[in-house]
């Protein structure tokens, strides 16, 4: 079944249903790919997003090779990926050697970095996040490159505008988004030196049943705990919506390489979000703070001129979320820090 508005479902049962759902491609993704000849390889499999995106091309390529690369700490992910005819291979990125090892894959999505405890460990966030890419952008210098990047390279923006478009230069406050800076420049300066195609994908919040903005404000409506609003507004994008959008950009490169912002085309108030669960919970949110008038907001404009807008919508995301926490359904445990404004993670 193709994925469309007309056959989203209600509710989301469970992991199982989710991550079918997270998978399947609609027909804009599958045409996109059909542009795009060869293997896909993406690196840094195993976080968060990474076995969405494999599993997605999967679904709407089956007959093209997908490799997953990661250290694969934890076997179940790996495992997930097998299940779905998708090859693995084990490699710690941080090792040259290992790097220049790996097929030639025509198409690269580097999804590799480092941003939960990223103050404490400053250098291995910046070798992760710098080092490891200047490494990657060398060694598939003639491969198409679809780098995962982030909104956090902006500086913050009015929350009465349309947030920052990609011609906006970098200038974000904390050393982790100051890093994801240096990722981006070592991928533009070797696409330079090279002629290698690429995209720079900075997404803003993505939003699965188990992590998300929406995720975290549903939780503490739910348990009763305070949501600060001084960082007041935001926007997301489904996953699954997102990991197209970052699959359809190997249709879609530009040499040098080019930022494109991903996220919902809305800008969000965090307190009509939360009253907005609240109502669907039967319960009333706890507020606390100011909202401040700026935050850390994307213009889309550019990434629904090329994709359309995403196929799952606000109000859609808002009662899967509200339906999950009700029931207690799993968490990864990894709240997004959205409301943090200095940077530190």
């Amino acid at each position: 079944m193709l994925l469309t508005r007309d056959t989203l479902p209600k509710t989301i049962p469970d992991i199982a249903a989710l991550d079918e759902l997270l998978c399947r491609p609609s027909q804009a993704l599958i045409d996109d790919l059909e542009k795009v000849d060869g293997d896909i390889m993406f690196l840094g499999v195993a976080g968060k997003m990474g076995p969405t995106l494999a599993g997605l091309a999967k679904a709407a390529s089956p007959r093209r090779r997908i490799i997953g690369v990661a250290r694969f700490s934890e076997p179940d992910v790996e495992q997930w990926l097998r299940a779905r005819g998708i090859e693995t291979l084990h490699c710690d990125l941080l090792d040259e050697a290992a790097i220049n090892e790996l097929p030639k894959a025509p198409n690269v999505v580097f999804m590799a970095g480092r941003k939960f405890g990223a103050e404490g460990d400053l250098s291995l966030t910046w070798a992760m996040n710098a080092h490891v890419p200047a490494l990657v952008a060398q060694a598939f210098a003639a491969s198409r490159i679809v780098a995962f990047s982030t909104g956090c390279v902006y500086p913050f923006v009015p929350v009465d505008g349309r947030g920052a478009d990609e011609s906006i230069p970098p200038d974000p406050p904390g050393e982790y988004a100051q890093s994801c800076v240096g990722r981006e420049r070592m991928f533009e300066y070797f696409s330079r030196k090279f002629g290698t195609p690429g995209r720079l994908f900075r997404l803003n919040y993505a939003i699965d049943m188990r992590y998300g903005v929406l995720h975290d404000i549903a939780s503490k409506v739910w348990q009763g705990k305070p949501i600060d609003v001084s960082l007041g507004h935001v926007n997301f994008i489904w996953q699954g919506d997102a990991a197209a959008q970052a699959l359809r950009c190997l249709a879609h490169c530009d040499t040098p390489t080019s930022p494109i912002n991903v996220s919902g085309h809305e800008i969000l108030a965090v307190r009509d979000l939360a009253a907005r669960i609240g109502k669907l919970l039967g319960r009333e949110p706890v507020i606390v703070g100011k909202e401040e008038p700026t935050a850390w907001l994307t213009d889309t404009s550019q990434a629904t001129r090329l994709f359309g807008l995403p196929i799952v919508d606000t109000e859609q995301l808002i009662r899967w979320t509200a339906d999950w926490v009700a029931r207690a359904m799993p968490s990864l445990g990894k709240p997004t820090k959205y409301e943090v404004r200095d940077g530190r993670y």
